[in-house]
């Protein structure tokens, strides 16, 4: 493989493995050996799919506002704000008035996401 193909850009939208998971919500999926990133867009006020996973998962707000469901609370974050959710933590979001983007990183991969697709796994 080419060094070139290892380097991805955030506002490439060509890129990364397309996948919707929700109407309103789609990511760009990047899997590696250990880890995954995926980088999610979610229009105004669409929300994800309550689900769970037994990977660990981190999570970046790169734009907008949302709020994070997790845990059975609610948390309302912006720009800047990461969290983590252990594997099994049920979770989704839901966007702010703005839409928002999120960059996930999960450890180890999401067997699930290795593919193009639909849904949360």
């Amino acid at each position: 493989m080419s060094q070139a193909e290892e380097f991805h850009n955030l506002d490439d939208e060509t890129s990364g493995l397309a996948r919707e998971l929700a109407p309103g919500v789609t990511t760009r999926i990047f899997p590696g050996e250990h880890a995954m990133l995926s980088v999610v867009s979610i229009a105004p006020g669409a929300i994800g799919t309550m689900h769970d996973h037994p990977e660990e998962q981190w999570g970046v707000l790169l734009e907008g506002s949302a709020v994070r469901f997790q845990g059975g609370e609610e948390i309302a974050v912006k720009k800047g704000d990461f969290w983590r959710t252990p594997g099994g933590v049920p979770h989704t979001m839901r966007a702010g008035p703005e839409g928002c983007r999120v960059l996930d990183i999960f450890a180890p991969p999401r067997e699930a996401y290795r593919k193009q697709g639909k849904g949360f796994g």
